[in-house]
Formats: structure tokens, sequence, C-alpha cells
């Protein structure tokens, strides 16, 4: 190529108007003014376990197990939690041995109630009683267990029908 024909050169910017990274950031800041005077569309944002709570004074987001623990408490719900946790963990708090042979029935105004397999057995629970109720409220918490009512095996019913004999005493057998 020679001298007359090289290729011609971009044309000078005007001096009042902005070149390479002065241009950019103003037009970066032409859309952010844009951006601003425009309403924002409501996006759905993904579940997390962070809640927050409302009335908080600090507004910091929360673990999802502290919130819900602070509402059990705050409504007294935490005596039908806690019999959940007796009767669920019975085998864990008293032992395979004696969960094979006992179940807990339910748990109301710190009585619990434990059905045994046999009269045997009921004995038995009776006997260890104090130890079975120090070793609950150890796990439990304090007092979550007042008394342990131990039961033997139910027996059936013998009644079949709307008569019957009143002073009957059924069979003679316990059951177990």
């Amino acid at each position: 190529m020679s001298d007359d024909e090289q290729t011609p050169a971009a044309p000078p910017a005007a001096p009042d108007q902005p070149a390479g990274l002065d241009l950019a950031r103003a037009a970066l800041a032409d859309a952010r003014d844009r951006a601003r005077k425009t309403t924002p569309r409501r996006t759905r944002r993904p579940a997390s376990p962070v809640v927050r709570v409302r009335g908080d004074e600090s507004r910091d987001p929360q673990l999802f197990g502290a919130v819900l623990g602070r509402l059990v408490t705050d409504r007294g719900w935490t005596a039908p939690a806690e019999a959940v946790g007796v009767v669920d963990r019975w085998p864990e708090l008293v032992g395979s041995d004696i969960a094979e042979r006992t179940e807990a029935e339910s748990l109301t105004d710190g009585v619990l109630v434990v059905r045994a397999v046999s009269t045997a057995w009921a004995t038995q629970l009776r006997l260890m009683a104090p130890d079975i109720l120090r070793r609950l409220n150890t796990e439990l918490g304090h007092n979550t267990v007042t008394r342990l009512d131990v039961r033997g095996p139910a027996a059936p019913n013998w009644v079949k029908g709307p008569l019957r004999a009143r002073d009957s005493r059924g069979p003679r057998d316990t059951y177990g």
C-alpha cells in the first residue's frame, strides 16, 4: 500500500462527548437512572431455612429451629411436645430390654401411662419406677414426668351384648 491509500482513521470524537471508559460509565449511570424510575417487578425468591420474625427488633435472619422452638414455648405447646417425645423415644429412654416388654401409651399432666406385656413385668416396672422417673426427667427436663402409672395386660372384654348378669365376675385368669 502506498501512503496515499492508507485506511481512514476513526472520526475524532466531539470534544463534548465522552469516549472509551467514560462512555461506558455514562451508559451505566443512564441505565441506573432509568431503572430507578421504573417500578420493579416482583420476583419469586427461592425458599430458604432462614425466617424473618415479625416484630423482632434486630430484624436479623434467624434459624428456623430457633423460631419454631420460640413459637412452641410462646403458645404453651411444650407439654404436648414433651409427651410425644416420651412416647416416641421410650425405647431410647429406658433401654431395649424394658422397651420390648412395655409400651408408653400417653403422658397427661405429668402422669406417664405404661402398659406391660404381663403382670410380672408390670410388678417389676413398679419396683423400678423411681429409677425410671429419674432417668426420664434427666433426659426430658425437670418434672416432665411426675408419676408412672404402670398397667398390666388388657384382658379381653367378655360382654357380647346389651344384656348381662350383674354379679358375674367373668373368667378367673390373670392373662399374663
